[in-house]
């Protein structure tokens, strides 16, 4: 009789054996990617991993930039009530990039995702107290620490046919939340940089082109949105130039672009993938390669900064929990620290001289 125990077991051992193999092995001599941008190089943080040396080097030869990944998020600051924000995590990763010289992205004020609960409750005119009282405070509670803020997070449906409806929408209106948190933000914070940020942009045309419209309503408007945010968690799959497009109609607009949060994994959603890995690589550093080609092409002045979202593979939240075959490889290194071809990628694009 089959052991399915067994048969379940094996793949998780490979996969844990990878990983210590992957450990073992010294890292090749590779550039530093902030040491060949003229601009910043960013990854996200969550606190803890302050306390792995590891990530801790890789992090210093590598980014000068921090975007922290959950502790930001409403969701953190108001697991106690919006009477009993908690800033330890934060608090801790600022204290961090300060120490190590790193510029902080604020990420993110409000998200169509997090805070209902915690405003459910409150009848209209307390709403909108509390909106307003909540971006005062941590936005001001680190002003001088942050350089720039994700003011609001994806505000466009994912099939791009016009802005989500949620709990921020119906309260206060589809572009009238989103005008009210950029100017609640300003005043919290002057000097901060004031970004919209979503995802699919690059992989979805008609998102995209929803994304831009909106950013052209609000410009007119008078928000003082300061620039674009492109999350860039790239489908390998879409067609090559599809991504230079975005990003050339994106600077049409003149604002300071940050690709925030960029990864590509190597899975797909077909029920049947008959890719070899080696033409998934192709096509993820293709892909890859073209959205950094895509941001040296803009103006200086256009070239906000440039984030991974996570250094090495197993921190990726594509690599958590159950769906982690331990396969993917969605970022510039792997468990041990190594460079992935993503990396070669980079390098590639950020050197390449016109």
């Amino acid at each position: 009789m089959i052991d399915r125990r067994a048969l379940l077991a094996a793949p998780l051992a490979l996969a844990a054996c990878e990983r210590f193999a992957e450990a073992q092995t010294p890292a090749r001599a590779v550039p530093g990617l902030k040491s060949i941008t003229p601009f910043p190089v960013g990854t996200c943080i969550k606190s803890n991993q302050i306390d792995d040396p590891a990530w801790v080097d890789l992090a210093g030869k590598h980014v000068s930039q921090l975007t922290p990944e959950w502790e930001m998020k409403m969701e953190y600051i108001l697991a106690d009530g919006l009477d009993r924000p908690r800033f330890d995590g934060p608090d801790r990763i600022a204290a961090f990039a300060a120490e190590r010289g790193m510029r902080l992205h604020g990420h993110t004020l409000i998200w169509y995702a997090q805070g209902e609960e915690a405003f459910a409750h409150l009848d209209r005119a307390r709403f909108t107290a509390a909106f307003d009282a909540y971006i005062a405070t941590v936005a001001g509670r680190y002003r001088g620490k942050v350089v720039s803020w994700d003011v609001v997070n994806e505000p466009i449906t994912d099939a791009g046919d016009g802005l989500r409806d949620c709990h921020w929408s119906r309260a206060l209106g589809q572009d009238g939340y989103i005008i009210r948190a950029f100017e609640r933000a300003r005043a919290a914070d002057p000097d901060a940089v004031l970004f919209l940020n979503d995802y699919n942009l690059e992989n979805t045309p008609r998102k995209g082109a929803t994304f831009l419209k909106l950013v052209e309503r609000l410009m007119k408007a008078g928000a003082p949105i300061g620039g674009i945010g492109s999350q860039a968690h790239l489908d390998i799959e879409i067609p090559a130039g599809q991504i230079r497009t975005f990003i050339r109609n994106a600077a049409s607009l003149g604002l300071p672009i940050h690709i925030s949060e960029l990864d590509a994994s190597l899975r797909s959603d077909r029920r049947v993938d008959l890719r070899s890995r080696e033409q998934r690589l192709a096509q993820q550093t293709g892909r890859v390669g073209e959205l950094v080609e895509a941001f040296m092409a803009l103006p200086a002045s256009q070239r906000f900064a440039f984030t991974v979202w996570g250094l090495r593979d197993t921190d990726s939240w594509l690599r958590q929990g159950e769906r982690d075959d331990g396969q993917d490889q969605p970022l510039p290194f792997d468990a041990g620290g190594r460079p992935n071809p993503m990396f070669d990628a980079m390098v590639a694009g950020f050197t390449k001289r016109a």
